[in-house]
C-alpha cells in the first residue's frame, strides 16, 4: 500500500474513532438523567413502632442532672453523627443551659424546673459514649454571623478533608436565619453554610457559605439544605426544604443536592436537581410537594434501605402537630410515593406539638430504625415560661421503627 494511502487510512481510522467518541458523548448527554435511581427497590412503609424509653430516659437523666450549670438541659433540632472513635455527637438548635432544680417548682409544680434567667443559646452539642451522655461542648458552638442573625446546625457527617484525602473531619450543615416580621417567627431563611470540625478534638476550623438565598425575593421560596444527608456510592445527597408553611401553604416542598465525598465544604462541588438533571447553574426544583396534600414539614429525614429511599416528615394539615408520615422512592430525586399511613408517637399532656422527625442510622440495626422527634409548647407567647416550669417538655423523644414492604 502506498505511504499516502496508509496515511489516509490511519487518519480515517482516527477520525472515525473520534466521531464515534463524540457521538457516544452526545448520546449519553441526550439520555435522561435518572437522578440516582436504584432498580433494586422495594416499596417500604412503617410496619410497626414503639417508644424507645431508654434513649428518651437518657436525655432526661442528663438534662435533670444539677451538678453543673453550663450543661445542656433541653433543646430541639436533634441530629447525630458517629465519630471515628465511637463517640456520638448530638447537635441541637435552640438550647437551654443553666441549672435544673428538683421539684417542687416556684408555684408548687411537680416537675424539675429552671430559673427564668437560664441562658438560651442558638446551638449546642453533647457527646455520648457507649449510650451514656457525658459532656456538653462550650456553647454556642457557632457565633451569630451578623446582627439579628443566627446559625442552627442540622445534619452532619464524617468525610475526608478533601476528595481522596486520608484525613477525616466532621462537616456540619448550618442554617442561617434572620429575624423578620410575622409570619417569620422562626426567622427568614438566609443561607446554607458548612462548618468543619477537626478530629478528634472537635475544634471549629472554618465556616463556608455554600448557598446564599438573600437574592430570592420571596422568602417562602428560599431553600435551606441539610435537614438530612444520605450517602450513596461516592455521593452525599443533601436534602432541604423551603418555608412554604410560613406562607400559608399546607406543606413545604423538598429539594435535593448532591456532593462528591469530601466536597461538602466546597460550594463549587454542589450540584442541584433542576427537575431533569444535576446542575450547578440553575435554581433547584422541588422533588416532593404540591403545596396541599403532599410535601414536608419544616424539617424532615431521609434514610436509604438497600435500594429504597424512605422519607419521614410530619403529616400535612392539623395532623402535622402530632402525626408522622412517610414517603418512599427508588431515587433521591423521586418520584416520591405517599404519604403513607401515619403514626402518632406519645406526647406530654397539655398544649404541645411534635416536629422535626429525624432518623439516627448510627443507632439502628437488625431491622430497627431509631427516629427522634422534638416537642414544644403551642403557645409561643408563654412558651419560655412553661418550658422553664417543666424542663421535660423541651427535649427529644425517641421511637424505634420497623420498615416492611408496602402493600
Amino acid at each position: 500500500m502506498p505511504e499516502d494511502a496508509r496515511a489516509r487510512q490511519r487518519t480515517g481510522t482516527g477520525v472515525g474513532l473520534l466521531l464515534a467518541l463524540v457521538l457516544g458523548a452526545v448520546l449519553l448527554t441526550a439520555l435522561p438523567d435518572d437522578g440516582g435511581r436504584d432498580d433494586d427497590c422495594t416499596p417500604l412503609t412503617v410496619g410497626s413502632w414503639s417508644a424507645d424509653d431508654r434513649l428518651t430516659g437518657e436525655f432526661a437523666r442528663y438534662g435533670d442532672d444539677g451538678a453543673r450549670g453550663d450543661d445542656w438541659t433541653g433543646g430541639d433540632g436533634t441530629h447525630s453523627v458517629r465519630l471515628p472513635d465511637g463517640r456520638l455527637l448530638w447537635l441541637f438548635s435552640d438550647t437551654y443551659l443553666g441549672q435544673v432544680y428538683a421539684p417542687p417548682g416556684p408555684l408548687g409544680e411537680s416537675h424539675p424546673w429552671r430559673d427564668t434567667t437560664a441562658p438560651l443559646v442558638r446551638n449546642s452539642a453533647v457527646l455520648m459514649r457507649d449510650g451514656r451522655l457525658e459532656s456538653t461542648l462550650p456553647a454556642p458552638l457557632f457565633p451569630d454571623p451578623g446582627p439579628n442573625q443566627w446559625r442552627w446546625p442540622v445534619a452532619a457527617r464524617v468525610e475526608p478533608r478533601s476528595p481522596g484525602s486520608d484525613e477525616q473531619v466532621v462537616r456540619v450543615l448550618l442554617w442561617v436565619r434572620t429575624a423578620g416580621p410575622y409570619p417569620w417567627i422562626y426567622g427568614v431563611p438566609t443561607a446554607t453554610e458548612v462548618a468543619t470540625f477537626s478530629l478528634p478534638g472537635l475544634r471549629v476550623e472554618s465556616i463556608t457559605k455554600v448557598l446564599d438565598e438573600q437574592r430570592v425575593a420571596d422568602p417562602s421560596r428560599r431553600v435551606l439544605f441539610g435537614t438530612t444527608l444520605v450517602k450513596d456510592g461516592g455521593w452525599t445527597y443533601v436534602f432541604g426544604g423551603d418555608d412554604g408553611r410560613a406562607a400559608s401553604r399546607a406543606v413545604s416542598s423538598a429539594y435535593v443536592a448532591r456532593v462528591p465525598e469530601g466536597g461538602l465544604a466546597e460550594p463549587g462541588a454542589w450540584e442541584y436537581w433542576d427537575g431533569s438533571r444535576w446542575t450547578t447553574g440553575t435554581r433547584p426544583h422541588p422533588v416532593l410537594g404540591d403545596g396541599r396534600r403532599t410535601g414536608v414539614g419544616s424539617a424532615f429525614s431521609v434514610v436509604r434501605r438497600e435500594g429504597t429511599y424512605v422519607l419521614f416528615t410530619m403529616a400535612a394539615g392539623a395532623k402535622g402537630l402530632a402525626a408522622v408520615t412517610s414517603y418512599w422512592s427508588c431515587s433521591p430525586t423521586g418520584p416520591w410515593h405517599g404519604p403513607d399511613k401515619d403514626f402518632t408517637p406519645s406526647l406530654p399532656s397539655g398544649q404541645v406539638a411534635a416536629y422535626n422527625p429525624q432518623a439516627h442510622p448510627e443507632l439502628s440495626g437488625g431491622g430497627r430504625l431509631v427516629l427522634s422527634y422534638d416537642v414544644n409548647r403551642l403557645e409561643t407567647d408563654l412558651a419560655s415560661v412553661q418550658l422553664n416550669r417543666n424542663v421535660a417538655l423541651y427535649r427529644p423523644r425517641f421511637v424505634t421503627l420497623r420498615l416492611t414492604p408496602a402493600h
